[in-house]
């Protein structure tokens, strides 16, 4: 008997959230039980969640989340993030309701304090590839640096089920880059979403070229000489940002955390799942889960 190909589904918890939400918040009518709870980013997280199972058919769930605090990256820059706003008045009581509702369909809540979600992301995906296939589910392209012979990006587009996966080869041939390149390229361009400037002057058609002809970091500062004089002198300007712009951008691979390849089995929980949608009235995906 053949058996089974493992295969983990590692969901970015946040970026299905945000995205459930706003994608049914623009018209101003969000849904809420009848006694006035906002639901509506939950159920798009839904949505968007069973999509992914019936596209990828995993074998194993976990999903990850950011805890809300600050993280190691806010004691190296204290500005990064800063420019972000408060979470929508109606998202707030959705954040810890969507873990309620993922941890009754049987499905492993990851977040640790200190940490983005990102890194608890990064840290499993290196320790369950050693048994197992495994896909990142997330709208973040900073997520391609986790990218490795076992650990596929799946980049969620504009609509449901619209997907781009990202491999070594096809990263290489849509982006031209490397998984390593990528948090090289955050290095010289900064994020504006992450606030942090990079090397101030240089954007994304100079970074590129500076890794496709020298490679990395270390290859561009090897070979000042041979650069124009004016994106030399913006490096040389800004070499302490540079640095604190790639650790910034670098997924930590360390977090303190502990999970076995068993305690992500996806095996859905129907009757409390069933309870918990009845209980916020998604009477729609009760009728889904029959073919989950």
């Amino acid at each position: 008997m053949t058996e089974v190909k493992k295969r983990v589904l590692m969901v970015d918890g946040m970026a299905l959230l945000f995205r459930g939400y706003y994608a049914t918040s623009y018209s101003g009518n969000i849904r809420k039980t009848s006694a006035g709870l906002p639901t509506n980013a939950v159920y798009g997280f839904l949505l968007y969640f069973f999509d992914a199972i019936n596209e990828f058919n995993p074998t194993h769930i976990v999903c990850c989340w950011d805890m809300g605090a600050s993280t190691f990256r806010n004691e190296s820059y204290s500005q990064y993030k800063q420019n972000r706003s408060e979470a929508p008045l109606e998202l707030r009581p959705q954040f810890e309701l969507v873990k309620e509702v993922v941890a009754e369909m049987g499905v492993l809540n990851i977040g640790i304090t200190g940490y983005e979600a990102d890194d608890c992301i990064g840290t499993l995906s290196r320790m369950l590839q050693e048994n197992s296939e495994v896909y990142i589910l997330t709208g973040d392209h900073d997520m391609l640096q986790l990218i490795t012979e076992q650990v596929k990006v799946v980049i969620m587009n504009k609509g449901r089920s619209n997907y781009t996966v990202y491999d070594i080869k096809t990263l290489f041939e849509t982006k031209q880059l490397t998984p390593l390149q990528v948090i090289d390229l955050k290095a010289f361009m900064g994020d504006s979403a992450d606030n942090y400037p990079g090397v101030k002057g240089i954007g994304e058609k100079i970074a590129l070229k500076l890794i496709s002809e020298y490679k990395s970091v270390e290859g561009c500062l090897e070979n000042l000489d041979k650069l124009p004089n004016g994106v030399r002198s913006k490096i040389e300007a800004n070499l302490d940002m540079l640095h604190l712009s790639r650790d910034l951008a670098r997924i930590r691979l360390n977090v303190p955390i502990k999970c076995e390849l068993e305690q992500c089995i996806w095996q859905l929980q129907r009757d409390a799942t069933i309870k918990k949608f009845d209980e916020l009235e998604f009477r729609g995906l009760i009728n889904m889960l029959e073919v989950i």
